[in-house]
């Protein structure tokens, strides 16, 4: 049964919203032009998003601005650092190579969103290419570019993303100690995983 005012059809999503305008269309491209190459360069942060049959998955990644390397116009380069092992993106690319990338740039309010498909290698080259502080990635996702465009800065403007934090502001949500202690009913030591977080993150960045 339909719930009242729920909104279940192409047609009547596009009578709520209307046509898009012509720039937001033609910003849209196949390829990585320069000016996109540029804001890739300059983001030190990107979200990954990857999809398998009853499983969708969004992941962090970050580094260095430039962490993502334009091979060429229609490929991207993603190393993929050692993280909790849970490898959801990994599962999900085994099974269905189709990925989509939302780039960030700290100060920028426009963000990049590129969609493709992607492949895992562990080709020494390229592990060796991307590797930190002697330390090479576990594997390099090779990113074939299928369509890329900038999103407006409206969501930043409104989330103050990137307004200064004051260095005394007190931490409003709970700590990762905490979280994890909560679906084990207190089993978990989470006071402990707390206070060794800090020097254990310092020792396994790379």
């Amino acid at each position: 049964m339909t719930r009242p005012h729920t909104i279940d059809t192409l047609a009547q999503l596009e009578a709520l919203f209307g046509q898009p305008g012509e720039a937001s269309l033609r910003k849209e491209v196949d390829f990585l032009h320069p000016h996109y190459q540029a804001l890739i360069a300059a983001s030190p942060f990107a979200v990954l998003a990857t999809c398998n049959t009853g499983h969708l998955d969004t992941s962090p990644r970050g580094d260095p601005p430039g962490f993502v390397a334009v091979q060429d116009e229609k490929t991207l380069l993603l190393p993929e650092r050692r993280g909790n092992h849970r490898i959801d993106s990994l599962r999900n690319i085994v099974a269905d190579p189709r990925v989509a990338l939302l780039f960030l740039v700290p100060g920028v309010g426009e963000t990049l969103r590129v969609n493709g498909k992607a492949c895992i290698t562990v080709a020494p080259e390229l592990l060796a290419r991307f590797a930190v502080e002697g330390k090479p990635p576990q594997c390099v996702l090779v990113i074939q570019v299928e369509s890329v465009y900038f999103q407006c800065a409206r969501a930043i403007q409104r989330s103050k993303l990137w307004a200064p934090v004051p260095a005394d502001a007190p931490r409003t949500v709970p700590t990762p100690g905490a979280i994890l202690a909560a679906p084990t009913a207190g089993e978990f030591d989470g006071a402990t995983y707390d206070r060794e977080l800090p020097q254990r993150q310092k020792n396994t960045l790379y």
